[in-house]
């Protein structure tokens, strides 16, 4: 009777084992299904002028390094539509000069757009940003590769110089714990992206916008392991040096305080925290206005412990970090201003945003000269400065070298324009290339005091361009074209700025901020027109042998 019954038992346990086997399929087919589904990306135009470190890159590569001379600028007949921030600069016989400022900018014509196509990709794509560069000499380039004459004089001269590819494959090949082990030579795809930007420095800008190799370099900021941390020293607030492999740093300012805290009134500029987004943003608008002068910026979200605390070799900031009384973990450093346990930056309770910043090449290859503004604020709640008190302080200005002759007058006002536009009046001292001598751009470091008030101007950062009544003719051109409905400077800066890793839980710069640029853009250009009633030679022009036929 048994065996009788152990039959029927044994087909329902076999028959249970088969319907549980053919579910298992089942379940396993539709989860496969649904994870091939969601790993298909979707299919989007990306911008040519895009930085993204998510952006494919390919599509740089047939792009030049450098617009060919034969570029020329649009020839398009006037529109008596044109925009009104564009006709009132014919003022005093220059109406000449006026039509072909409007043909450049192409002022009054509708621009039609493009599906797939964005403003940005269009701004960048305008003939005002594609100017064509002279053929850069070997003395044009801040750095450059030993050759193999060069090593093979060196060798005569001293024995245990070595060529450039062997040193490099010597030094990639350290035992330092932590780095890649990777051979460099002289071949520029062995390079990492940090050392292609130092190559890429030139006498005219710090990059060009066209190389591929900004996306590479942004990219490696926001997604290579950290290595390790230090606090850097200099400056008055807290800032880090962060180490990555094959041997890139980068400079970290942290979050400390929310994107859209506006600065109190009652506060001095030189008493104002600084933001990291704000060194983002400066780097963003920058690049919008064509100067190229501030090195890469892009923002991150970092593990405070794993990525600090647990791999610095830096005592003094080891020493700051605490876990705050709602279990964040939060550290001050050691600084002039606001590094205390009453200023502290806190993880929330691991997480901190931060802006990375590309470092430029060491001291000790590229030499940089420090300059003091000739419009330096006091830094006194009490004292005015000589240029707050004497309306032609200027032309004492104009009378001192560097400023005599060459750009470099108009280099400081493209750099007031800047700051005007993001509100940062902490400008006093800017940098400049040994190498180069006073024929280069001026370098447009520390932002971090910009962006802090958007419901107030500051008029007196326009100083330089209201004394002295002179700007490039370049840089009022890509202004006005920044006025225009098509290419708003405010959409623009949104649009580039959503490409940053950080712009994905809020914006980078809220609406106020956005529609602050739009304002303080149109008070520049009221302040040049002031300056074309009064003047007849307010423009530089750098245009020269540009316009076309």
């Amino acid at each position: 009777m048994r065996r009788n019954l152990a039959r029927p038992t044994r087909s329902i346990y076999l028959a249970l084992a088969c319907l549980s086997l053919t579910l298992h399929l089942l379940l396993a087919f539709f989860c496969l299904s649904v994870l091939q589904t969601a790993c298909v990306l979707p299919s989007s135009s990306s911008s040519s002028s895009s930085f993204n470190p998510r952006t494919d890159t390919r599509q740089h590569q047939s792009v030049s390094s450098s617009s060919s001379s034969s570029h020329k600028l649009p020839t398009s007949s006037r529109n008596d539509e044109g925009h009104k921030l564009n006709n009132t600069s014919d003022q005093k016989g220059t109406d000449s000069v006026a039509e072909r400022d409007k043909k450049l900018i192409g002022a009054g014509r509708v621009i039609p757009k493009v599906k797939g196509h964005s403003a940005l990709e269009a701004l960048f794509n305008h003939p005002l940003y594609n100017l064509p560069r002279p053929e850069p000499h070997q003395d044009d380039w801040l750095l450059r590769l030993k050759t193999t004459e060069d090593a093979g004089s060196e060798e005569e001269e001293q024995e245990d110089d070595i060529n450039s590819d062997s040193q490099w494959q010597r030094q990639s090949a350290s035992q330092e714990e932590g780095f890649d082990r990777v051979t460099w030579t002289s071949d520029a795809e062995t390079h990492p992206p940090w050392l292609r930007f130092h190559l890429g420095i030139s006498r005219w800008e710090l990059y060009n916008r066209k190389d591929p190799n900004l996306a590479q370099v942004t990219h490696y900021l926001a997604t290579q392991r950290i290595l390790g941390a230090v606090q850097k020293t200099g400056g008055t607030q807290l800032k880090l040096l962060i180490s990555f492999p094959n041997y890139g740093q980068a400079l970290l300012k942290p979050m400390k305080q929310s994107r859209d805290t506006e600065t109190d009134v009652n506060l001095f500029y030189f008493s104002d925290f600084e933001r990291h987004n704000a060194e983002i943003a400066a780097f963003h608008l920058d690049r919008l206005l064509g100067f190229n002068r501030i090195p890469p910026v892009v923002g991150r979200l970092i593990n405070v412990t794993t990525e600090i605390r647990e791999i610095t070799t830096d005592r003094k900031l080891s020493r700051t970090f605490f876990s705050s009384p709602v279990g964040n973990v939060c550290f001050y450093g050691q600084c002039e201003y606001y590094c205390s346990t009453e200023h502290p930056v806190c993880g929330q309770p691991h997480a901190l945003e931060v802006s990375l910043a590309a470092m430029l090449p060491d001291l000790t290859l590229a030499p940089r000269r420090s300059w003091r503004s000739p419009w330096r604020r006091s830094y006194s709640r009490t004292k005015l400065a000589q240029w707050e008190k004497d309306p032609n302080y200027c032309d004492k200005v104009k009378k001192t070298p560097p400023y005599n002759h060459g750009t470099r007058l108009v280099d400081v006002i493209d750099m007031a324009v800047l700051d005007f536009l993001m509100g940062n009046m902490d400008r006093h001292h800017y940098e400049t290339f040994e190498k180069f001598g006073n024929e280069t751009f001026v370098l447009h470091l520390d932002n971090g005091r910009a962006f802090g008030r958007h419901s107030r101007d500051e008029p007196s950062i326009l100083a330089p361009l209201r004394q002295c009544c002179r700007i490039r003719r370049s840089t009022l051109l890509r202004l006005r074209l920044l006025s225009l409905p098509a290419f708003r400077l405010s959409d623009v800066m949104q649009e580039s700025l959503a490409q940053d890793p950080l712009a994905g839980g809020a914006p980078l710069l809220s609406e106020p901020h956005l529609s602050a640029l739009d304002r303080r853009l149109a008070t520049v250009l009221r302040g040049v027109r002031t300056c074309q009633d009064q003047h007849s030679d307010v423009l530089y022009n750098d245009l020269e042998g540009y316009d076309g036929e």
